[in-house]
């Protein structure tokens, strides 16, 4: 599912709403808020945690608004959020992540306090082509430790150039009786998967389940240890399982299932979740991140994956949001991987040739943020250069005519299932098909294995680049991360996980 977000063009309205929030609002402008440095324990050693934040959690909720005109910012409430989870010495990113970034300042001297990148739903809706003939709201929350003093909290929204600007800013007192303190009273039943140190040293990584009745419990506990162990068979997360707590949360629900509006099957989940995001049958989230955030707050957690009991393929993943699977696809557990990686690593679909609800065919791509995709403006400046073996051309070409003329082929084999309403077993041995095709296919080309610039990725046929010939951000094949996604993975298990 999507994660590539292209940039877009200024709207006249985002501008007027900026200039009046500037006027309305004491901000700090960008260049003062940020920080271009990485996310070490050296740039965080700039705050003291204990000086400056309670061993909580700060949830500021708001409500995401746009379409012609630009884009609105309206806040929702500020409340307490359980124990905070995160790291006490790595406070501020510069992992350059995200199509926004927040950050969080003190307000009587301006000092940065805490920053993270994140991506929206917001972000991916206003990709398609009814942002620019409807408004739509989306709910969504930022998470910090709980200040000590009053604060600043600004929002920012990557441009073309690839640089953050503001978008939206507001004060929050944590005294304030606007502030609600209150823990909320947890919901569901909390257990753990893999204990592996204190949260503040760990990932620490939620699974809840969605659409299973209070009966089908053990079959949850079995498909949560069932896919945790296939993400944990898999590099880099093999290699750093040790750097990881996992826990999950026991919702029942009415009906076993979840919202599927395409074929006429309604639920009302505990959270929302459902399929056909965008009109998309595969793309499945939740839009309801308000009661998300509410039940996720009886646990300490970074990260979350949704696992959905239903066996229609689909899933989704937005980085630094929410991760979705569905648990008895025969795909489930590529599924689970696969979205794990774009909602904990930014890493973008390499995939091309797959419809999706957005806008594509662009003319000009600006460089993407996301790690493992480059629209190679100057092929010397690659920015995984460095991986790439000496003597390796760059631009690295591949067989990418019979790759697309396999590739089509499935494609009107999809088509032909969708338009006869084939059970879903039918769609499993399509893919299988694909996945042993495209194996030995793109196994055997000459580059194969190789780090390089492969021409093909986010959507894009022309103008944008991929790493390798393979992985699992590309295909369903059993080929792992390539190396560049293995390194954009351990660069945020390090930002969570290291002292």
């Amino acid at each position: 599912m999507r994660r590539f977000l292209r940039a877009l063009p200024s709207h006249p309205g985002l501008i007027l709403v900026t200039a009046v929030l500037l006027l309305t609002t004491a901000i700090l402008t960008p260049a003062q808020s940020s920080d271009p440095r990485d996310g070490t324990g050296m740039t965080a050693a700039r705050t003291t945690f204990k000086s400056d934040f309670d061993d909580r959690t700060m949830r500021v909720d708001y409500f995401h608004t746009g379409g012609p005109g630009g884009e609105v910012i309206s806040l929702d409430r500020v409340v307490s959020d359980g124990a905070w989870a995160g790291s006490l010495t790595r406070l501020l990113d510069g992992t350059n992540l995200g199509t926004y970034l927040f950050e969080v300042h003190d307000s009587a001297s301006g000092r940065l306090l805490y920053s993270r990148g994140f991506a929206s739903l917001y972000g991916e809706w206003e990709t398609t082509g009814a942002a620019s003939a409807t408004h739509r709201t989306f709910h969504e929350t930022l998470r910090f430790p709980w200040p000590r003093r009053p604060v600043q909290v600004v929002l920012l929204k990557r441009g073309d150039d690839g640089r953050f600007a503001h978008l939206w800013s507001t004060p929050i007192d944590p005294g304030s009786r606007f502030v609600n303190p209150a823990d909320l009273a947890p919901e569901g039943t909390v257990w753990t998967l893999l204990e592996s140190g204190p949260p503040h040293e760990k990932v620490d990584l939620v699974l809840l389940g969605e659409g299973y009745t209070a009966a089908q419990m053990p079959k949850f506990h079995r498909d949560a240890r069932r896919l945790l162990n296939r993400l944990f068979a898999t590099e880099p997360f093999k290699g750093r399982r040790g750097d990881f707590n996992v826990r999950a949360i026991d919702l029942p629900a009415a009906e076993s299932g979840v919202n599927r509006p395409h074929v006429g099957a309604f639920r009302r989940n505990p959270v929302g979740t459902t399929y056909n995001i965008f009109g998309s049958e595969r793309y499945m989230l939740t839009l309801d991140n308000r009661r998300l955030r509410d039940v996720l707050s009886a646990v300490p957690y970074e990260f979350v994956e949704i696992l959905v009991n239903e066996k229609q393929y689909g899933g989704g993943g937005i980085y630094n949001a929410q991760a979705t699977t569905a648990v008895d696809t025969a795909f489930a557990a590529y599924i689970f991987v696969h979205e794990f990686g774009h909602h904990f690593a930014a890493l973008a679909d390499e995939y091309y040739t797959s419809p999706v609800a957005y806008e594509t065919g662009g003319s000009v791509h600006p460089e993407p943020w996301e790690p493992n995709v480059t629209a190679l403006h100057d092929p010397s400046r690659l920015k995984w250069a460095d991986l790439v073996p000496a003597g390796t051309p760059v631009p690295t070409p591949w067989d990418k005519e019979r790759y697309e003329e396999h590739a089509r082929e499935i494609l009107r084999a999809r088509k032909k299932l969708i338009a006869g309403k084939a059970p879903e077993a039918e769609f499993d041995a399509l893919f299988s098909r694909q996945q042993i095709i495209e194996t030995e296919m793109l196994g055997e080309m000459k580059f194969a294995g190789l780090t390089g610039a492969f021409e093909g990725a986010a959507y894009e046929a022309r103008g944008l680049y991929r790493p390798a010939t393979d992985c699992i951000m590309f295909t369903r094949d059993e080929v792992g991360f390539c190396a560049v996604c293995r390194r954009a993975i351990e660069r945020i298990i390090d930002l969570y996980a290291r002292p």
